[in-house]
Formats: C-alpha cells, sequence, structure tokens
C-alpha cells in the first residue's frame, strides 16, 4: 500500500487571516483552531450522508517567526470549477492576492500569490 496525500502544513505569521482567504479561494471551512494553528478542509457532509468521491487534503496554517524570504519550492495549483480562468483570477484578486512573477513566461496559467506572498497557480481548464 502507498501513502495518501492528507495535509499541506503552511507556516505563516498570521494563520487565521490566511486561513479565511484560502477558505474562500477553496469553499473550505475552518476545522480546528487553537493558539497559532488552523486547519481548514472541504465541507463535511451532513450527517448520515456519504461523502462521494476522494477526499482533498487539508490546509494546516501554523504561526512562525521567521517571514518568508525566497521563492517557495513548493506551490497550490488551483483550476476553477464554475467560472473561466479570467473571471477565477478576478474573484481572487478581489480576495487579497496579488499577481506574482516569479519568472514564468508565457503559459496557460496565471501565477498569483496569497496576502503572505505564497505563490500559486491558477489553470485555465475548468474541473467541476
Amino acid at each position: 500500500m502507498a501513502s495518501k496525500f492528507t495535509e499541506l502544513a503552511i507556516d505563516c505569521a498570521d494563520p487565521a487571516a490566511l486561513a479565511r482567504f484560502w477558505c474562500a479561494v477553496l469553499d473550505y471551512e475552518v476545522r480546528e483552531e487553537e493558539d497559532g494553528l488552523v486547519e481548514i478542509g472541504s465541507p463535511t457532509a451532513p450527517e448520515g450522508k456519504a461523502r462521494p468521491g476522494p477526499v482533498p487534503p487539508t490546509l494546516t496554517f501554523a504561526r512562525v517567526p521567521e517571514g518568508r524570504t525566497v521563492k517557495n519550492r513548493l506551490h497550490i495549483d488551483v483550476n476553477p470549477t464554475d467560472r473561466e480562468q479570467d473571471d477565477e483570477v478576478r474573484r481572487l484578486l478581489e480576495l487579497g492576492a496579488t499577481h506574482a512573477d516569479v519568472g514564468q513566461g508565457e503559459g496557460s496559467w496565471v501565477v498569483l500569490a496569497d496576502p503572505e506572498g505564497n505563490e500559486f497557480c491558477v489553470l485555465a481548464g475548468r474541473h467541476p
């Protein structure tokens, strides 16, 4: 048996604020919150109902004292599910994302950064 990807841990300065941003991006909800640590994940199924399909990984935001100093070596890619890429980029910018230049050149994806500067890509294809 192989391992499963279940959680992505992200170091940050303000876990609650970054969790709110990513909840809005991914339509996630806060699962657990304690001092300096917030875990978010996909909404839970109503009582007695099965959740269809695989369970997406959770994101955990942990407060750390040091700031971000270099380009991410790992980043999240998101796919719009109910709108075109340009519309999704506009929505994410309104939520607090900013455009990021990581030397990506021309491509079918758009590179943005979350409110703490972590880069992520918005892909062109829609995935329901």
